[in-house]
């Protein structure tokens, strides 16, 4: 009589199973299986009956499960089979699928009998191998990931990235706190961020702050903060990006934006500079071309009027005027040129040592032709003997400037003193006058190009002279310095760093 013919107890308990079952003999034969089971391996009911247990095995697994089988059958014991093992079995078609099963050891009628209860974990092993899958790139991810208590921010697990940005073994951050390596927060800080979170007034949150490492250093992050579910219990998450490289450029781009900014600012006061010394030289050249030559072209038709022999002396006063004019307008494309040969670097001078005496001489004697009424200059002293190393034709160009500014700017009866003195290797040239000075707040632009001083804006001039001394001077080592006061004179200093020697 075949197992449970006589009654359909079995059916009727193993069909109300949601696992499925086999039953098989100690000869490893299956004498009975539920649908559920015969649905999991792809048989009919009725097909698995009378077929050896093989079938639902795979060929390599065979031999093993031969040897475990029996030994099972020895000791009856109930058990899970292949406990730690990756167990699959083999469905009709030949595919296989992971499975888990319970075995269960009885008798009937003296015959040794084991319940399979067999359980398919396809969908638990997909499962699993997602939440590995995903695992490993929370894990693994270059960015610090962190999953925190929300009430005591302390860390619940945190990524190897972290760890290594960190300079902490996971066994290190067991325990420890946000607060830890956040220097910039503190527990009310870190509530106060987390509170429109926790009321579901946002989904995420995004900040950037500081995060402190083993040892001590501290680097930029940009954090982002959201909640997540762990064992029902809601737990923080941070998605943290060092953005040390991003500061970096961001902070390199910042300075090169104001660097740029100011090349544009200075470019633009350049371009400034260059438009107003453009209007002042139109007006100049307007100023002073137009006067002289006024003035020759009265002279010269007046000139035409005095043909009686009688009248040499009125046509040699015009002739002198026509002279004194040119030689002006002269020297005024002179400094012209000089400013184009200064600006290209067409310059070249010619150091020579020569006696200071003789210069200082031809200078005065070439002034006093231009003294008003009652001015005087009072020569220097004791320079006989002093012989220079410079650039001679330079020394006197500066000397005839000041000298002639000295005169221009005095009133008569004035007294204009230069003064000579040795200074260690350097010799100092003084030119005092009691002239109407500079005003205060005007001093510093003496030197600038076209610069004249508003309590001189009537009296003839270029206002490029004494620029024209100072960058000749610069070039050759050399200084010019002056003090001023309004309406008590000025003195202007030459000091003249080259060798000095007595003759």
């Amino acid at each position: 009589m075949k197992l449970f013919e006589e009654n359909d107890i079995f059916k009727i308990l193993s069909e109300a199973i949601s696992e499925g079952i086999l039953i098989v003999n100690d000869k490893q034969q299956i004498v009975a299986s539920n649908s559920v089971a015969n649905e999991m391996f792809g048989y009919s009911d009725e097909e698995l009956n009378g077929q050896p247990l093989n079938i639902l095995l795979p060929k390599n697994a065979t031999v093993l499960h031969t040897d475990y089988f029996m030994g099972f059958m020895r000791k009856g014991e109930k058990r899970s089979m292949g406990k730690g093992l990756d167990l699959r079995g083999t469905q009709k078609d030949g595919s296989e699928f992971p499975l888990e099963i319970g075995l269960n050891p009885f008798k009937l009628l003296r015959k040794k009998y084991v319940m399979a209860l067999v359980v398919d974990i396809s969908e638990r092993k997909k499962a699993e191998q997602i939440i590995g899958h995903w695992f490993n790139i929370f894990n693994e991810s270059l960015d610090e990931i962190y999953v925190f208590d929300v009430e005591s921010f302390t860390f619940l697990n945190v990524n190897r990235g972290a760890q290594l940005n960190l300079g902490y073994s996971i066994e290190e951050l067991d325990g420890m706190s946000v607060l830890d390596i956040k220097p910039k927060l503190t527990n009310k800080s870190l509530a106060r961020l987390l509170r429109p979170l926790l009321q579901n007034k946002k989904d995420k949150i995004e900040f950037e702050t500081i995060h402190r490492r083993k040892d001590g250093t501290n680097y930029p992050v940009e954090v982002h903060l959201q909640l997540s579910l762990l064992d029902k219990k809601q737990v923080g998450v941070a998605i943290v990006l060092d953005i040390t490289e991003r500061k970096n450029y961001t902070e390199k781009l910042e300075r090169t934006v104001e660097e740029r900014t100011e090349q544009l600012s200075s470019a633009l006061k350049k371009e400034k500079s260059l438009n107003e010394l453009k209007t002042k030289f139109l007006s100049l050249v307007s100023h002073e071309f137009k006067t002289p030559l006024s003035s020759i072209l009265t002279s010269i038709t007046l000139l035409s009027k005095y043909t009686e022999t009688n009248q040499q002396e009125k046509r040699d006063k015009h002739i002198g005027t026509i002279k004194s004019k040119v030689k002006y307008l002269d020297n005024i494309l002179s400094d012209f040129l000089s400013i184009e040969r200064l600006e290209t670097g067409q310059v070249r001078y010619n150091t020579t040592s020569f006696p200071l005496s003789k210069l200082i001489n031809e200078v005065v004697y070439s002034a006093n032709s231009l003294l008003k009424e009652g001015q005087r200059i009072v020569y220097p002293q004791n320079i006989d003997d002093i012989m220079v190393t410079f650039d001679e034709k330079i020394l006197a160009l500066s000397l005839t400037n000041l000298l002639h500014n000295a005169i221009k700017y005095s009133s008569e009866n004035s007294t204009i003193e230069v003064a000579v003195e040795l200074q260690g290797d350097a010799l100092i040239i003084n030119i005092f006058d009691e002239g109407i000075g500079i005003p205060k707040d005007e001093q510093p632009y003496v030197f600038d190009r076209y610069f004249r001083a508003s309590n001189v804006l009537t009296t003839q001039g270029t206002g490029i002279g004494l620029n024209i001394a100072k960058q000749h001077l610069i070039n050759l080592n050399a200084e010019i310095s002056f003090e001023s006061k309004e309406g008590k004179g000025s003195t202007f200093a030459l000091k003249i760093p080259h060798k000095i020697q007595s003759s």
